[in-house]
């Protein structure tokens, strides 16, 4: 097959990590390239890559070009990665006659039929989704077919994790709690500072710390946050890292605290590394996370759970080894590359051999 994927995002995150995970590893035995807007995203890749604009929609530009690119490189498939590029992507596969695949790595309502009907029915001939939850939601559009949705978990490359973790960095705090992503209100990071500035609380005198890695749009007011909170000197944030994983590594306690999500590949990378998770229940994470047994599920903006969780994971060592070991045993049987490579190539064989 010949696939090409398209990502204008303008910085690096849990998509950005899915698409070169899923464009590299098909590359091995298919045709692969992308179309990227950012070097912060199209530098990480080693397939043939074009840069271009995408700054709207319907961007004409792009379109044009996304359509010289088609028939360059003999595409049979299309697979744009974020909302803003199932537009263009879906008219240019029917300017081309041509399959194109979104993918959608978090829930959403489709709330305007008319617009919604086109961009994910009429435009789209399948939809990837990293979770059951994501389905469901899919689901509640009356127009969407079951049958073109499939549910494809994220893999992870533990070979390239090894890798990038053969250099562990010294452990910040003696009891470290770590979480990663873009800092945007969506993945909650108030609502971590604050359960965390509880958990303080109660335990004041504790040799604990909160590492935040990411860079985004509200990283000025978290920190306003913590300073307000009087937790500043507790709460680390490193920007973006492009190696996390030593500091993963390092880390006793995994947080997630998004208001909606897929299946986050920080999550799941955690938890290989050896952290004990804590996750709102947020899109996909109770597939992940079986609540007391791998982990902690909890509602977003329940403070005093998120630091009653917290105590009692730093008071109870032997808890927090045994959530962290059944968390990375869980990891390696349900989410490896093979089986996510295998299963996308499945469901872009059967897309491409449909009959308009």
């Amino acid at each position: 097959m010949n696939i090409l994927f398209i990502n204008s995002a303008r910085t690096w995150g849990g998509t950005e990590k899915w698409t070169r995970m899923a464009a590299e590893s098909l590359a091995d035995t298919h045709k692969v390239c992308l179309v990227y807007r950012k070097n912060i995203v199209g530098d990480a890749f080693t397939i043939t890559k074009y840069r271009l604009p995408c700054v709207s929609h319907i961007d004409a530009y792009s379109l044009a070009r996304i359509v010289q690119i088609i028939k360059k490189e003999n595409i049979e498939i299309l697979v744009p990665t974020k909302r803003k590029d199932y537009v263009l992507a879906g008219i240019a596969a029917k300017i081309c006659g041509i399959r194109n695949i979104l993918r959608l790595g978090i829930t959403r309502r489709l709330k305007i039929p008319v617009f919604h009907r086109l961009i994910y029915h009429t435009l789209a001939d399948g939809i990837i989704v990293n979770a059951r939850k994501i389905k469901d939601e899919l689901m509640h559009a009356l127009f969407m077919q079951e049958e073109k949705i499939r549910v494809i978990y994220n893999g992870l490359d533990t070979e390239n994790i090894d890798r990038m973790n053969l250099f562990p960095v010294e452990k910040p705090y003696a009891f470290t709690i770590t979480a990663v992503g873009t800092l945007t209100s969506r993945k909650g990071f108030d609502f971590l500072i604050r359960g965390f500035a509880r958990f303080l609380e109660f335990l004041p005198g504790v040799d604990a710390g909160l590492v935040i890695i990411g860079d985004g749009s509200e990283k000025k007011t978290f920190h306003t946050l913590a300073e307000t909170l009087n937790i500043d000197n507790r709460v680390e944030f490193t920007g973006f890292l492009q190696n996390p994983f030593p500091r993963l590594a390092s880390s006793d306690v995994f947080a997630m605290t998004s208001v909606n999500e897929g299946i986050p590949n920080a999550l799941l990378e955690a938890m290989y590394l050896g952290n004990a998770p804590v996750s709102t229940r947020a899109g996909g994470s109770e597939e992940a996370i079986r609540n007391g047994e791998n982990g902690f599920l909890l509602d977003y903006g329940d403070e005093e759970k998120l630091a009653e969780v917290l105590i009692e994971l730093y008071r109870n060592p032997g808890l927090r080894d045994n959530i962290a070991a059944r968390a990375a045993k869980r990891v390696r049987e349900q989410f490896s590359m093979h089986a996510m490579e295998q299963h996308i190539t499945e469901f872009l064989a059967e897309t491409l051999s449909e009959t308009s």
